[in-house]
């Protein structure tokens, strides 16, 4: 109590968070759970109402869930998502009082002392809460009491209300497991009698703190309000934007760059004190009508080099409508990603900021996903061998590992006349006449079994790599099972 008045929180328990927010988008009428891998073993994560109903439980392997409930519906949980979601939450808590923090990974607590009558009284604003997630979807148990401790035990022990002044009246009959105890320590309390938090309360404290230390007394003392909790509010995320207002309007693409300069500086220097660096940057210019133009740049890689970036927005300064002049200059930072401190020194190489800006000059004129690098993949079958990625979100990833030659070019298997299991001696191959000089193989590859592929349903290939005495060197497989002969590449 302070100032005359009494402190009070509450606290927000969504008990199915992770499941709640994948079903808000896409609903199921069957038992549905969310598994994470855990020790090499699938578990259970998060289960909705009817999964519960039948007995399933957090934790429990998935194939023991499935033999359980066969007709059970899963998707891989997201603990990013989820946490995201969760910081949402936290923002929009907001609108009920100002001191709104997080309550482990799928609560929140709240300080609403002061609050409650801008909503009809402490019932008002709990029935608002309940009112506003049953319509969106999740589900919610509240506790409201003078002390974190307690609405934490009232929302998951029982949801409940209890009166200013007197906790343990509401508290009292809620096992010491809602006092936010270790297991081991639970179940120490209980094998000496002490299974409810009134026992504890009449407890010889003593004893108490000489078996199980001082915490225990502790969280009682939260919960009951003789010891102070302090709520965290979460912290509001970095805003990178900087803006520049002018004394006299501007036009020429020499001043706007001058000005992107200055603006280049100063956001440089907050991401630097935060070590991450922009991927993504919009510059809105402010015309004195009070219409908008905006120069988007897209970066290869993050960067936070005023006098790397700078150049790269020439292309798209010098392609804007100044209109009667530009009186506002505004940078943001719209995409950042962590970018380290990193030790510089003579031998420093510069060849990959080169290539990043390279790849980032020529992404703002045909597109960052149309510049494209091939990057290996785990199969054995040719054409499975690679990947095309985008250069600018994609990583080299050492060097290829080929245990065979390969062709630089492959394209679909083209058929061509043969007999037998070793290369003809002569074949006709797009309108040419080659003749073999020299044969090397065969090299049995095998379809992979476990993936559906047309191109693959006649089994084995045998692949010789066959050099003409016309100069083509081709890539030619012969099918054994379906006997018949194939080009599908062509070596340099």
């Amino acid at each position: 109590m302070f100032d005359g008045i009494t402190r009070r929180v509450v606290s927000m328990w969504f008990p199915r968070l992770p499941s709640d927010r994948v079903l808000r988008a896409s609903p199921v009428d069957a038992p549905f759970a969310l598994t994470l891998k855990q020790n090499n073993t699938e578990r259970l994560y998060c289960l909705n109402r009817r999964a519960e109903a039948l007995g399933l439980s957090r934790g429990m392997p998935f194939s023991d869930a499935r033999a359980f409930c066969p007709d059970l519906l899963s998707q891989p949980a997201d603990p990013r998502g989820d946490a995201r979601f969760l910081a949402a939450l936290a923002r929009w808590a907001t609108r009920y009082c100002p001191w709104v923090g997080p309550e482990g990974e799928d609560g929140l607590v709240l300080d609403i002392t002061g609050a409650a009558h801008l909503l009809g009284g402490e019932s008002g604003l709990l029935a608002d809460m309940r009112r506003r997630m049953a319509r969106a979807g999740l589900g919610l148990q509240l506790g409201l009491a003078d002390s974190r401790g307690a609405a934490w035990a009232l929302a998951h022990h029982g949801e409940g209300v209890a009166e200013p002044g007197d906790p343990l009246a509401a508290l009292g009959g809620l096992p010491v497991a809602a006092l936010r105890l270790p297991q081991d320590t639970v179940t120490g309390l209980q094998r000496l009698g002490l299974r409810r938090i009134s026992d504890l309360a009449v407890a010889p404290r003593a004893p108490l703190a000489r078996r199980f230390g001082q915490a225990v007394l502790l969280r009682l003392d939260q919960a009951l309000g003789a010891q102070p909790e302090a709520i965290t509010p979460m912290a509001e995320p970095p805003h990178y934007a900087v803006r520049l207002t002018l004394p006299e309007p501007i036009g020429l693409v020499g001043d706007v760059m001058a000005g992107t300069a200055r603006l280049l500086e100063r956001l440089c220097d907050r991401l630097k004190e935060r070590e991450t660096g922009a991927r993504l940057l919009c510059l809105t210019l402010r015309r004195i009508d009070q219409s908008n133009q905006q120069v988007e740049l897209r970066l290869a890689s993050a960067m936070r080099h005023a006098t790397r970036i700078l150049p790269l927005f020439e292309r798209g300064v010098s392609g804007i409508e100044a209109g009667f002049g530009i009186d506002q200059m505004r940078l943001e930072a719209v995409q950042v990603e962590p970018l380290p401190v990193q030790q510089i020194s003579s031998v420093t190489d510069n060849s990959k900021q080169q290539l990043d800006d390279l790849i980032t000059r020529i992404g703002t004129r045909i597109g960052l996903e149309n510049v494209q690098r091939f990057l290996p993949a785990d199969s054995h079958i040719p054409e499975r061998g690679f990947l095309v990625a985008p250069a600018a979100y994609a990583r080299p990833e050492g060097p290829w590992h080929a245990p065979r030659p390969r062709p630089v070019r492959l394209f679909p298997p083209e058929p061509i006349a043969g007999a037998g299991p070793r290369p003809p001696r002569r074949l006709r191959w797009r309108r040419m006449t080659l003749d073999t000089a020299r044969a090397t193989g065969p090299e049995r590859i095998a379809p992979e079994w476990w993936l559906e592929d047309d191109a693959w349903r006649s089994g084995v290939r045998d692949y010789w790599q066959v050099d003409t005495r016309q100069g083509r060197r081709l890539w030619l497989f012969y099918t054994p099972q379906n006997p018949g002969w194939f080009v599908q590449g062509e070596f340099a």
